[in-house]
């Protein structure tokens, strides 16, 4: 392994080397500044202000123009447009999780990727079993200053779970200027798109910013059930944002932001893509193809009322003070709530039972509406329910006449309940009322009653002795999880020379989670038209779902800790003012976590550990020819990395397929990243980014002495394997055309950009009893998205802006990712459908300074 790592280094320190008299760097997509030589692209990587050439880091940077150029509205979109970005968007577009440079994050690990709003990382939404929280919600993408997508651990100044990267929200902070916009926005979906902000300096000491997003737009999944809501994948949001700054002194500064996002849409839902009529339960849903038709974006929902409803709000609270020339005291406290509730039929499947047609008898049963399973909250409680308290105080100066930075600093989360949550989901069961009250039948078990019976006959037995056989289920699940975090930690960076720089870093992580779930599975009857076994009155008694826990009252605690140390060690060198070259060596960790929906041994996962290796260059170069170019090579490897999988139900176990991370002894993962742009006569600006990403799988553990009752591990990964995710080939390209028109007419500029990735692994398929039509969906294929947009701006001189944009101008049809239920077990598959061509018209209207 560790030859291999160093001929791939060497080998990109060569090409290095050979690229740098012929190009520069800067920011890739995110040249800021109209003059993309200039360097003045400020970042906070390294949690103060500096210019984006001066940071020994691979960093893609966005300010708020290119994201409205993009239409970015929630976290897919802007993981479409970044290189080295991927997303999960299984579980909608407001639970998107990010993966960068092969760094994933799935249902039940904690973050690989840190997000963070204004330096404090987003809240935790600590659902049982479901990934809510810890993310970006739509209601973000608005009124910010830059986004800021950070490759490659950033243990040492943000901590545990950022393994992968980081990826920062910078909000506009309140100016000494009276001024603000108002922006209206109108596309096809439906969409409609308020926003406004408005600055006000009430003194020269005291300044506030208001600003709200407010966005709707008609889901593009035509739904063909005829039951509950016409379409899904809709957009239905409003964000509000109060920014306060107050200079309570000449040397202290207290910024105050309050923000607010609430989300209602229809729910998350998958679209049926392959179904083996001979397997699993594939014969039960088989006949839902020919009713959800040829269409692309058509999906069958089970559900009569189908929503998704997200509030979150937060408080944070940052304090400066300029102690002296050489040392800043700075100290950022939040306090945020974030509830979730879901009821959806998150699987799109509804299979119709018809007694007379199946059985050919007139039998007095009828027809049944049954689905695979769904999202529901417990009656009364929500799906996630979670407040997140954070505390940092951190100290910058500097000594050794300048030639010494340094920040060191404290930090404390703590993230409890606000009250029980979880799901109390049907499976395979035909309810009047989403499982809520257990009006629930279970016509699937008759049926095989039915046909057992048969087989009893035609042997010569007497069927009547054949006691009842229960498929259909009602699982409840509702528990409490906490979070406590703390990590003190100093990174520092040396002049040895002007030209020559070495930083180091270090600290330290004690992480704590406690998991209590009230784990039970409720075995339904038949239904009540049938006579030998009526159905009993309300609900049936349950059994606890994990046998270990009957002692307990079917409720079992968890507990977990890890702490480690990370670290950082870099040397950067600058060949001029315009191009640097550096190495680092950082140590990465990801806390160990609970899978409570899992037995043991693979409840409890142990920590995450890396050590990454890269090397970069960047740097611009002026002139007549002006341009920036940036590359980076970067090794990985892994001890116990954090993987999901799938689990499938024993046969009357009443559980639904289900999946959880488990360690991976051994990983690997390197690649190259290259990012520039170019100048090549006034106002047309082309800019591009590349992405290769080889993954590995090298160790794996013994899963033998797995043993559940509800649940065996399903198609786990294997030695060679690479990882979800990970396309290994990405690349952006860009171009913007400024037309040379007489400036009193305003600033017309053409721009287009077209993405493309590789076929991407998304799921590991079952080996032993591959299904090709079903196992296809585990690998997604190529796709290349085209996106255009015109923007005028200052029409005629005025303070009024036009633009026009559209994305996925091709109409590609594509899935974003599949649910991974393609086993012999389950025979079909679903997929989660991507966007269609969108487009609109934007408006808006500056006024003030």
């Amino acid at each position: 392994m560790r030859s291999s790592r160093y001929r791939f280094l060497l080998c990109a320190a060569s090409s290095l080397v050979f690229a740098a008299p012929a190009f520069a760097q800067d920011a890739p997509q995110g040249a800021v500044e109209a003059d993309i030589g200039s360097n003045d692209i400020v970042v906070t990587a390294r949690r103060s202000e500096e210019r984006l050439q001066d940071v020994p880091i691979s960093i893609t940077v966005y300010d708020q123009d290119q994201l409205s150029d993009r239409n970015v509205v929630n976290a897919s979109d802007l993981a479409n447009y970044t290189p080295s970005l991927s997303s999960n968007t299984n579980f909608g577009s407001e639970n998107t999780t990010f993966a960068i440079r092969g760094f994933a994050q799935d249902i039940g690990t904690l973050p690989s990727v840190g997000t963070y709003f204004a330096e404090v990382v987003t809240p935790r939404g600590a659902s049982n079993g479901l990934p809510t929280g810890d993310g970006v919600l739509p209601g973000n993408f608005f009124d910010l200053q830059n986004v800021q997508i950070l490759k490659g651990p950033q243990g040492t100044l943000f901590g545990r779970n950022t393994t992968g990267g980081a990826v920062l929200l910078v909000p506009q902070k309140p100016t000494d200027l009276l001024e603000g916009y108002v922006e209206g926005s109108i596309g096809n979906y439906g969409m409609r798109r308020a926003q406004g902000a408005i600055n006000i300096p009430l003194a020269d000491t005291f300044k506030v910013r208001l600003a709200a997003d407010r966005m709707v737009r008609d889901g593009y999944l035509q739904n063909q059930s005829g039951i509950g809501p016409k379409d899904f994948n809709d957009v239905d949001y409003t964000a509000l944002r109060l920014s306060v700054v107050a200079d309570l002194t000449p040397d202290i500064e207290n910024y105050l932001i309050a923000s607010y996002i609430h989300s209602d849409t229809n729910g998350p839902l998958t679209k049926l893509v392959a179904v083996d009529p001979h397997e699993g339960l594939g014969g039960i849903f088989a006949g839902q193809l020919a009713q959800q038709g040829t269409g692309f974006y058509n999906v069958i929902n089970p559900l009569e009322k189908s929503y998704s409803k997200i509030d979150q709000w937060q408080v944070i609270n940052t304090t400066t003070w300029i102690a002296s020339d050489n040392l800043t005291v700075k100290n950022i406290a939040s306090y945020a709530e974030y509830k979730q509730t879901i009821h959806a039929g998150q699987f799109g499947t509804n299979a119709t039972i018809d007694f007379n047609v199946l059985t050919g008898e007139a039998l007095p049963i009828g027809a049944y509406d049954v689905s695979f399973t769904q999202i529901s909250p417990p009656p009364g409680l929500k799906t996630a329910d979670q407040y997140t308290f954070t505390e940092e105080l951190q100290l910058q100066g500097k000594a050794m006449d300048n030639r010494l930075d340094w920040q060191a600093g404290g930090y404390v989360e703590i993230s409890r309940p606000l009250g029980y949550a979880g799901s109390q989901s049907p499976f395979l069961a035909s309810c009047t009322d989403g499982g809520a009250n257990f009006q629930c039948n279970d016509p699937i078990g008759l049926l095989t009653y039915l046909g057992a019976a048969q087989q009893v006959a035609e042997a010569g037995g007497d069927p009547s002795t054949l006691p009842p056989i229960h498929v259909g289920s009602v699982n409840y699940t509702v528990g409490k999880t906490y979070f406590q975090d703390f990590g003190l930690y100093a990174q520092a960076t040396y002049s040895l020379t002007d030209q020559l720089k070495v930083t180091g870093g270090l600290r330290y992580t004690w992480d704590k989670q406690r998991n209590e779930s009230l784990r039970q599975t409720y075995t339904l009857m038949y239904p009540p038209e049938y006579g030998p076994f009526p159905s009993l009155p309300g609900a049936p008694n349950p059994r606890c779902t994990d046998p270990a826990s009957v002692a307990n009252g079917c409720v079992v605690t968890l507990r977990q800790k890890s702490n480690k140390p990370t670290w950082l060690i870099d040397v950067d060198y600058n060949f001029t003012p315009d191009m640097m070259g550096y190495a680092k060596y950082a140590r990465g960790y990801r806390a160990a976590t609970i899978a409570p929906n899992v037995a043991a041994p693979l409840n409890l996962v142990g920590p995450e550990k890396v050590d990454s290796y890269e090397i970069g260059f960047k740097s611009s170069f002026h002139g007549a020819l002006r341009g920036t170019f940036n590359l980076a090579a970067f090794y990985n490897d892994f001890s116990n990395q954090q993987l999901q999988v799938g689990f499938n139900a024993v046969e009357g176990s009443g559980q639904a397929s289900t999946a959880a991370p488990v360690n991976a002894d051994k990983s690997e993962i390197y690649g190259l990243e290259a990012e520039g742009s170019i100048t090549p006569f006034a106002g047309f600006t082309l800019s591009g980014s590349y992405t290769y990403l080889h993954t590995e799988i090298k160790k794996i553990p013994d899963f033998s002495t797995y043993n559940d009752p509800n649940f065996t591990l399903a198609a786990p990964f294997e030695v060679g394997d690479p990882e979800v995710l990970s396309p290994k080939h990405k690349f952006t390209v860009s171009a913007n055309y400024l037309l040379p028109l007489d400036r009193s007419i305003g600033d017309i500029t053409l721009g287009a950009s077209y993405t493309y990735r590789s076929k991407m692994l998304v799921n590991y398929i079952d080996r032993e009893n591959p299904n090709p039509a079903i196992a296809a969906f585990s690998t997604l294929p190529s796709l290349g998205l085209l996106n255009l947009n015109v923007g005028w701006d200052s029409i005629g001189g005025s303070p009024v802006d036009l633009s026009l944009f559209a994305t996925n101008v091709t109409k590609e049809k594509y899935y974003s990712y599949a649910a991974g239920l393609g086993s012999p077990e389950v025979g079909f598959e679903t997929a989660s459908v991507g966007e269609p061509r969108m487009y609109g018209m934007r408006l808006k209207v500056h006024f003030g300074s």
